[in-house]
């Protein structure tokens, strides 16, 4: 896992950094600059105009460092430093005094209309991830023409105007990249904040593992490594017995795929035995198209009323095509009493938010898989994606239950306080029954005998990975939710073995 930082934090691991090897400030900024360079040049050729927003502290120092770098590498480059209301620190002055070639031009109050015409990429070393308040004045003006201009815009660390903790207003620069030093940023897990982070990534800065292994986080990104770290074994003589027996109960009249779906996602998942109960009106359908698993018939054609003993099963899954009926809200009352590890996603976290004393039951071994809609009717609105994040927290914490807040970075929040984001997953994925599979790949690794927390990191990152193979074979466009679970075993088998 990748620990996320908060601004304080990162001041201290800059100082650890300085400290520790020891290395002067100077020469830190000199190797940060060097790597944002070595990135720069693997994606952009030196027949491109570039031009260099430049701020008066650290970060216009980087952007200094930058520009006499790519003009070594002759690139054109252009430079610009915004004055107003901020002192030049040294390291600024420094490398003002190694820039060399032409000076740059200092703007000192908005600036006018074409000042930045004629470039193909503008790079934004206003200022960096210390900033604590809006842009005002002559950089808020300068933030505004830069967002105008049809040059890619590309943000050393993070955007102008962006605030790495909390939610950002006034002008902030929309970049179409954004190359962060050592640690992503809080802020660029969220949703509000994509048009201006824009495809992100990080470089390696050489900041101190010391204490990046000591400093305490609750925020994580998850990693490929950490993931590897998480392999199912299985042994030459296991059988499936060793691999769980799964309940889901799923379907109702019209609504059969998405049960299909999660059925065999849960198969794919690894789980030794499933048994799927279904609507009398899905027998057919289920016994047709997942022929791997098991079925149990409800005594209602339409829906789901009422579900025999579930002694046996090691977890249970609900809530794919379910439906709201009245009879059912007491079949996901008796799952949450049963206290099995469980899973409730789509109709199931309807049925909670409809019954608000089914929100008491829940439990440590509870696992929400909501959408934005369906978190919204559990825990209320919200004004911003931060106070959504924070909703979250909260709920996990008053209910003990995991909660995975699908979308973009898919957020996992857990009773304890910890928060985990993921790192797979494409748009393409935004189609009917990519939840579904979610559900049932969850429930196989439930039934694994993976603890919830663990089950939903592994299963996010395996789903979104399975989207991530299925775009590159097929696009974004045309991807639907079968494609997701026909490419689950080759998620586990690139994201366990490399």
């Amino acid at each position: 896992m990748l620990k996320i930082l908060n601004t304080a934090q990162i001041k201290s691991l800059d100082r650890a950094t300085i400290e520790g090897e020891p290395i002067s400030s100077i020469d830190l900024m000199e190797r940060a600059s060097l790597a944002f360079v070595r990135w720069f040049i693997r994606n952009f050729d030196a027949v491109k105009k570039v031009g260099i927003v430049c701020g008066q502290g650290n970060n216009g120092g980087d952007g200094l460092a930058i520009a006499r770098m790519l003009r070594e590498r002759r690139f054109d480059v252009s430079v610009w430093v915004v004055a107003g209301g901020v002192s030049e620190t040294s390291d600024f002055k420094s490398n003002l005094s190694r820039l060399g070639g032409a000076s740059p031009v200092y703007v000192t109050s908005n600036p006018a209309g074409k000042i930045f015409e004629g470039m193909d990429i503008l790079i934004d070393a206003l200022f960096g991830s210390g900033l604590s308040r809006p842009l005002a004045g002559v950089h808020a003006g300068t933030v505004a023409l830069m967002n105008k201009t049809a040059a890619v815009k590309v943000a050393v660390d993070v955007p102008s105007g962006l605030l790495s903790d909390a939610h950002s207003s006034g002008e902030v620069v929309n970049a179409d990249f954004t190359i962060a030093f050592q640690l992503p940023k809080m802020a660029f897990m969220l949703p509000e904040n994509h048009k201006h982070v824009g495809q992100w990534e990080t470089v390696d800065i050489g900041l101190s593992n010391e204490f990046l292994t000591k400093c305490e986080s609750k925020n994580f990104y998850i990693t490929t490594q950490w993931i590897r770290e998480q392999a199912i074994k299985r042994r030459k003589f296991s059988h499936k017995g060793e691999f769980g027996k799964a309940l889901l109960i799923a379907g109702s009249l019209g609504k059969m795929g998405a049960a299909m779906l999660a059925a065999r996602a849960t198969m794919r998942a690894g789980a030794g035995l499933l048994t799927v109960h279904v609507p009398a009106c899905g027998y057919e359908i289920i016994q047709s198209s997942v022929p791997e698993a098991m079925a149990t018939v409800d005594r209602t054609r339409t829906h789901v009323t009422a579900v025999g003993d579930v002694e046996e099963f090691d977890c249970v899954g609900m809530g794919p095509g379910l439906g709201t009926e009245k009879g059912t809200v007491k079949v996901v009352e008796r799952m949450l009493k049963s206290g099995k590890s469980i899973v409730l996603d789509a109709d199931a976290l309807n049925l909670v938010s409809m019954n608000k004393r089914l929100v008491k039951l829940l439990h440590p071994r509870t696992l929400l898989t909501p959408h934005p809609g369906e978190f919204r009717r559990l825990a209320g609105k919200w004004s911003n994606d931060f106070e959504r994040l924070e909703l979250q927290r909260k709920l996990s914490a008053q209910t003990g239950a995991t909660i995975v807040l699908k979308g973009a970075h898919t957020s996992i929040t857990t009773p304890e306080g910890m928060t985990y984001f993921n790192s797979t997953g494409n748009p393409g994925m935004a189609t009917g029954g990519s939840g579904d599979v979610l559900t049932g790949l969850l429930v196989g690794l439930l039934a694994q005998g993976l603890d919830v927390p663990t089950a939903a990191a592994l299963g996010v990152f395996i789903h979104g990975r399975a989207g991530d193979l299925a775009v590159a074979r097929s696009g974004t466009q045309g991807l639907i939710a079968s494609d997701i679970v026909d490419m689950i075993p080759a998620s586990f088998k690139s994201s366990f073995q490399g």
